[in-house]
């Protein structure tokens, strides 16, 4: 086994990422679409696809963390943590070492001790790599689906919850994204034309509509379809939105459907600003701690930052990556600092042999 080569994967309910690390340095990232919540056959397609794009990656290093626990398709979180575990020992037998947070690494074999720290420790790997490297941060992942508010001092992450409900009360999770959040979980009320509307609680929009006309959603992470299944041209979303109070595309110009995606961006960043602002208030950091931004939705960091007046770097910047592999990096930082954390382990080991 090449002990330089390790591939770290993030295994979530919606999407799969994959980074491959040769020598430490970030050479290839990838993520793939999986419906979790469809069965498990999406993953092995996750993995046949893996193996087309590296035909060696039987022979690295595997390092896993996980979210994907959460799906529905398991009884509960402990089954799903077991399950997936066991997919992956079974792909890559003892290559495959798990990521158990404040619990280190772990086999295969420990994995139903350690279930509780192995489930959705996805954060803690990319807050532990930056933490490695910057004393005092923020994490600031903005995903598709979830937002992590990571505070991180004198080099140790200062989290208040470790597992998803305990962050879910302090705020350190935000169950909101840019792509594939119902518009209905924004805000209750918003305004149209300068009036204020009820909201339809149907899934008839997601957040992907909204960045699509504000022209701040990438292609490439629009992977997940519609909400009504239709297309993802700025006129079906434009659709989409009037559904959420009533209306139809037709009934308003571009530019007021663009400015009520506006409206939109503007509750999803109100309700993102008063979690940061509770994150920060409790662990008591200087006022010229950065925040480091990953994820999909990294733009909405960045005016985090300028609110909060703070500086922001990309998590990317922390990483030695190739060229083509930057922007990856950036939008896949949990496969990407579970590889890395993985391969500096690797190496002190070897050290001491």
């Amino acid at each position: 086994m090449p002990r330089d080569l390790v591939i770290g994967w993030d295994i979530g309910g919606a999407h799969v990422k994959a980074a491959r690390i040769e020598a430490g340095r970030v050479c290839d990232v990838m993520q793939w679409v999986c419906p979790l919540w469809q069965g498990m056959s999406h993953l092995d397609a996750v993995f046949e696809a893996a193996a087309l794009r590296w035909p060696d990656h039987g022979d690295a290093e595997h390092a896993v963390t996980m979210s994907g626990e959460m799906a529905d398709i398991f009884a509960n979180r402990e089954a799903g943590v077991a399950a997936l575990a066991g997919k992956l020992a079974s792909r890559f037998g003892r290559g495959a070492s798990f990521y158990a947070g404040r619990s280190g690494w772990q086999p295969h074999e420990a994995v139903l001790e350690y279930w509780a720290d192995v489930a959705s420790a996805n954060w803690h790997a990319t807050a532990a790599l930056i933490a490695s490297r910057v004393p005092a941060a923020v994490l600031v992942d903005i995903g598709s689906t979830t937002t992590d508010f990571i505070a991180i001092r004198e080099g140790v992450l200062a989290s208040r919850g470790m597992d998803d409900a305990g962050r879910l009360r302090s705020g350190e999770l935000v169950y909101q994204g840019i792509v594939r959040t119902p518009l209905c979980a924004l805000s209750q009320r918003i305004r149209f034309r300068g009036q204020p509307h009820n909201v339809m609680n149907e899934l008839f929009a997601t957040t992907a509509d909204v960045y699509r006309l504000t022209g701040e959603l990438d292609p490439l992470h629009d992977q997940h379809p519609a909400a009504d299944g239709g297309a993802k041209d700025r006129m079906a979303s434009c659709q989409r939105l009037a559904r959420m109070i009533g209306r139809d595309a037709r009934d308003a110009s571009m530019a007021d459907w663009e400015s009520f995606a506006r409206e939109w961006r503007k509750a999803q960043l109100a309700h993102l600003s008063t979690n940061l602002a509770q994150v920060l208030g409790r662990v008591g950091l200087a006022h010229d701690v950065v925040l480091v931004s990953a994820g999909c939705g990294a733009f909405l960091a960045d005016e985090l930052a300028a609110q909060f007046g703070r500086d922001v770097i990309a998590f990317s910047s922390l990483t030695k990556a190739d060229e083509t592999a930057g922007g990856w990096t950036q939008v896949c930082a949990p496969a990407v600092a579970v590889a890395l954390l993985r391969a500096d382990e690797v190496q002190m080991a070897d050290a001491t042999v």
